[in-house]
């Protein structure tokens, strides 16, 4: 288990439907802004940021989410790899698991081929390598 990023929110209006229910592109954002906030907290929001394009991304919606629900946003390293990290993370309302996710981003090079993660990020990111 890696480390830890943990945000609360409010399902935003402009974060729903129009039956109010949480659009399904808003468990995404939620989760790209606690991996930002990670990043931030070890030290790692530099000029870099940009070379970390998403690869994979996936979600399991188990319980709706409306308008205004009070949300825990969860995000933890859950896997380092030779040039990619993989995010796993959960938003959960009142305790209650209503979204699980993960997504990959993969370190790239000036030409967008995939590249060795730096020695800082493994570093900071304390989590041992696995082969991808």
């Amino acid at each position: 288990m890696g480390i830890e990023q943990v945000e609360r929110r409010r399902v935003a209006w402009i974060d729903t439907d129009a039956g109010g229910r949480i659009h399904f592109t808003a468990a995404f954002r939620y989760a790209e802004a606690a991996e930002t906030e990670l990043m931030r907290s070890v030290g790692l929001l530099g000029g870099e940021w940009a070379d970390y394009p998403r690869r994979r991304v996936e979600a399991e919606y188990r319980q709706v989410l409306v308008f205004d629900d009070e949300v825990e946003v969860r995000l933890r390293v859950e896997r380092l790899g030779t040039t990619s990290v993989t995010y796993a993370w959960e938003i959960t309302r009142a305790g209650a698991l209503c979204i699980e996710g993960r997504h990959t981003v993969v370190h790239v090079d000036r030409e967008g081929r995939p590249s060795p993660l730096p020695a800082r990020v493994r570093s900071a990111l304390g989590v041992e390598p696995r082969p991808e």
